[in-house]
């Protein structure tokens, strides 16, 4: 993309090769595929291992990588499909993050080698059919027994879930938010599918239900003790949508000024026509106000200073801004934007679901409110 602000150049070697390398994978094997893969409603799981590879934060195979770094990959992964993105974030920094964070030395051992190459996929449960802002109100339960816990409930648009190894699953236990690790063959677990998704098509979306569903005490997080342990993991993956949106928005603007310099329209481009140069300025303009902030944040993170309302602030405008560069990006291709040969329609519809998983629109804008009033909105 034509860099006015010579972005590169606020990024170091290792940055740039990790963006570069994700891009590589996503021009060579996602691109030619997954436009098709969208219209079927399926998730190109031969792509896993890549996935996983290029996915998983290498902290997690005793490497260094820094936030940048982890934010570029995301970015070039969303280029190809949020989904892809998406499910890269629920293994990395949600689902191992949450036992990194959250679990005993003996659960960390068992689970993140293997997850970190893929030998087990993991999801993350925290949403109910009734409660998606209001994460508190949850009705999932875990009884306390001699051997171990009972968990009843139902979660809700658990990415991953369908093929899942193991899945992180936030209940109430004694009236406090507790997490635990449930396998996937546990009797009382199931999850299903959602299928007639008009969003997110590509990714795995499913619903779990826990019936009588008993796991013995070991597979509770001990460190997992209230709501705020949820929302931490949270946090990560949302760092990720800070940046992996810009990509969809970056491919969408990117593949509208391209079709603008070939359709001819009245004996020239449509791209010298002012209206059109208009649209492709403002799309430009706000994308690279919402790289710069995405960059900022990213090296607050690296600094150990990022908190979590700065990263609302980001995911709301990163968001945002990507959900209305493709907007306009399918308004330049005209009828040609809504067929698969245009990807801002593909990317505009992902990015309806992602302005509003992992905290709306609205639940950000009130969270970065109260943190610039000192007025708490939410009650």
């Amino acid at each position: 993309m034509i860099d006015y602000c010579r972005f590169d150049e606020l990024l170091t070697d290792d940055e740039r090769a990790a963006g570069e390398r994700a891009r590589e994978f996503v021009d060579r094997d996602v691109r030619p595929i997954i436009a098709g893969y969208y219209e079927r409603g399926e998730f190109p799981r031969h792509l896993i291992p890549q996935l996983i590879e290029i996915g998983t934060h290498p902290r997690y195979r005793g490497l260094s990588q820094s936030p940048v770094a982890r934010g570029l990959v995301c970015q070039e992964l969303e280029r190809g499909d949020s989904a892809l993105r998406s499910f890269a974030s629920v293994q990395s920094s949600l689902s191992m993050f949450a036992i990194d964070s959250c679990g005993s030395r003996e659960q960390r051992e068992r689970y993140l080698p293997a997850m970190a190459n893929g030998e087990i996929i993991g999801c993350f449960a925290l949403t109910e059919p009734g409660h998606g802002s209001d994460p508190a109100g949850m009705e999932t339960t875990a009884e306390r027994r001699a051997d171990g816990y009972v968990l009843r409930g139902h979660k809700r648009w658990a990415t991953n879930a369908t093929i899942a190894g193991v899945a992180i699953i936030w209940a109430k236990c004694d009236g406090a938010v507790r997490g635990f690790l449930v396998e996937a063959g546990t009797p009382g677990f199931e999850v299903k599918p959602i299928h007639q998704k008009m969003s997110l098509r590509v990714s795995m979306s499913a619903e779990i239900l826990l019936n009588d569903c008993r796991i013995p005490a070991e597979n509770a997080l001990p460190g997992a003790t209230g709501l705020v342990s949820a929302l931490k993991c949270l946090n990560e993956a949302r760092f990720d949508i800070v940046w992996g949106s810009l990509g969809a928005g970056m491919d969408g603007f990117e593949a509208a000024l391209a079709y603008a310099g070939r359709r001819t329209q009245f004996g020239r481009p449509i791209a010298g026509f002012q209206l059109t140069q208009s649209k492709l300025v403002d799309m430009y303009s706000e994308l690279t106000k919402a790289r710069l902030l995405a960059l900022r944040l990213g090296r607050l993170k690296e600094e150990g200073r990022l908190h979590y309302s700065q990263v609302s602030l980001g995911k709301r405008n990163s968001v945002r801004t990507a959900l209305d560069v493709c907007r306009t990006a399918r308004t330049i291709f005209g009828a040609a934007g809504v067929t698969d040969d245009c990807p801002a329609m593909r990317h505009a519809s992902n990015l309806e679901s992602v302005l509003t998983y992992e905290g709306t629109e609205e639940i950000h804008t009130l969270i970065v409110g109260q943190d610039i009033t000192g007025l708490d909105a939410f009650r």
